[in-house]
């Protein structure tokens, strides 16, 4: 039996994400793009604003849903932008987004430009009553420049720990393996099974 959830989410890239992760991971889930209002996402977390996001999901579809709230943190801007990553230009471009920290960044050395991706997964099943959040993050740090023609968001610009290039230069299959939202669907999956 197939379980359908919503992912609480208008972002194209991301709902192809987590069908690739999910397929692979989970296949008897299937992930069902959200067509419902977007709210105000006003927590003072990755957690808050993933709950928001999937209880509105939820509510709005009567169904089981999925969503995350993501970003990039780096160390010396004391974890900025964080929660405000998708804003963090004042606009929801990424390429802006992506230039602004770049230019933030310019005078920093590599030895300071540690960052991490974070991920919560919030998941709201309305008829239980079930709210949990799964946690996944992806240590690196910021590139001088932008590089690579996958993903999205800050992936251009992001070296993960052990790599010599971006995430945004990994085959999609490899970034899905390892990425902050791999990690945290995983730590998702029993969640997700036990529904």
């Amino acid at each position: 039996m197939t379980l359908d959830v919503v992912l609480a989410s208008h972002n194209a890239h991301k709902i192809t994400e987590f069908q690739k992760i999910l397929g692979r991971d989970v296949p008897d889930i299937a992930i069902e793009p959200y067509d419902g209002p977007e709210p105000i996402e006003d927590g003072v977390s990755f957690d808050e604003n993933a709950l928001i996001k999937a209880r509105a999901a939820a509510a709005h579809t009567g169904r089981i849903a999925l969503a995350d709230d993501s970003g990039i943190s780096v160390d010396i801007m004391g974890g900025a932008p964080g929660i405000f990553s998708a804003r963090w230009s004042g606009t929801r471009k990424d390429d802006e987004n992506r230039r602004l920290l770049l230019a933030q960044l310019a005078d920093i050395g590599d030895a300071h430009r540690a960052a991490t991706f974070h991920c919560a997964i919030a998941i709201v099943d309305p008829k239980s009553g079930l709210e949990q959040v799964a946690r996944g993050e992806w240590p690196g740090r910021v590139a001088h420049h932008e590089s690579g023609d996958h993903g999205f968001g800050y992936d251009p610009i992001f070296v993960p720990e052990g790599y010599t290039v971006s995430s945004a230069e990994l085959a999609p299959d490899e970034k899905n393996e390892i990425s902050h939202r791999a990690r945290a669907f995983r730590a998702a999956v029993p969640i997700l099974q036990a529904l």
